[in-house]
């Protein structure tokens, strides 16, 4: 069972630098080099199924076109998800969440965007739906950009860990109110982007009790930085490099 304590190494749509993002191959490349967490990211389908994949629209990581609400699952689920990134992967599929929890239930801890489209309601506690008909609650954290999707998931699924990625975008600062909120979302992680950490930052969130996990880890620079600010953990692309600093310094 992944261990949900030490430094989280947490590989970033899998091993994302190495084989195509969200797929089967980039978790078992993660896996391949020691590391048992990964973040994925969920939407719905036209069916209202839960399936994983980054954006909003199928363009970038498969040979379909258009928005991932406008397929069903079985229409997505025919799409090549691996040529784009290497025709070593030809033939790699968009997943369902259940295929990816049934898969690797037991050996990867999730670390689930909830991510957000129009229209798209219920999808947070969906995704806990799933997750507890794995039982797997306590192999998954979810996380957001979106407010209102921790906040449905706070109510509805209590039992959950919950982490805000914040802020919203590149060039976006700091507000000290994201602690106040997420205080009273009852919140385990705040997750700041990595070049707006500080070991200031960082010491006030432990000090409000929560635990810190940076995202936007762009290269070996920002990876570092993160790690010597003290940050608890990152989502990382290329989780083998995280795996050698560490060791460097005897983490």
């Amino acid at each position: 069972m992944p261990s949900n304590t030490g430094f989280l190494n947490i590989a970033h749509r899998g091993a994302s630098s190495y084989a195509p993002e969200n797929t089967f191959a980039a978790f078992d490349r993660a896996l391949a080099m020691g590391v048992d967490h990964a973040e994925l990211d969920v939407h719905l389908t036209s069916d209202d199924q839960i399936v994983v994949i980054h954006d909003d629209r199928i363009d970038r990581t498969t040979n379909g076109s258009g928005p991932v609400a406008d397929f069903t699952l079985a229409e997505l689920k025919v799409l090549d998800a691996g040529t784009w990134f290497s025709l070593q992967y030809a033939g790699e599929r968009i997943r369902s969440f259940s295929e990816i929890l049934e898969h690797y239930k037991g050996r990867i801890y999730f670390h689930v965007e909830v991510k957000a489209r129009p229209g798209a309601e219920g999808l947070a506690t969906r995704t806990a739906d799933m997750i507890r008909a794995f039982a797997m609650t306590d192999q998954v954290t979810i996380t957001s950009f979106w407010k209102p999707w921790l906040e449905e998931t706070r109510a509805y699924a209590p039992e959950l860990l919950t982490g805000w990625l914040v802020p919203m975008g590149p060039g976006s600062q700091w507000d000290d109110s994201i602690v106040e909120q997420s205080l009273e979302m009852g919140l385990t992680q705040v997750c700041p982007r990595a070049d707006i950490t500080t070991p200031e930052l960082v010491e006030m969130l432990h000090s409000t009790g929560f635990e810190v996990r940076c995202h936007g880890i762009f290269d070996e620079a920002l990876m570092r930085h993160a790690v010597d600010c003290g940050a608890d953990g990152m989502t990382i692309n290329f989780p083998d490099k995280l795996v050698e600093y560490l060791k460097e310094i005897g983490r």
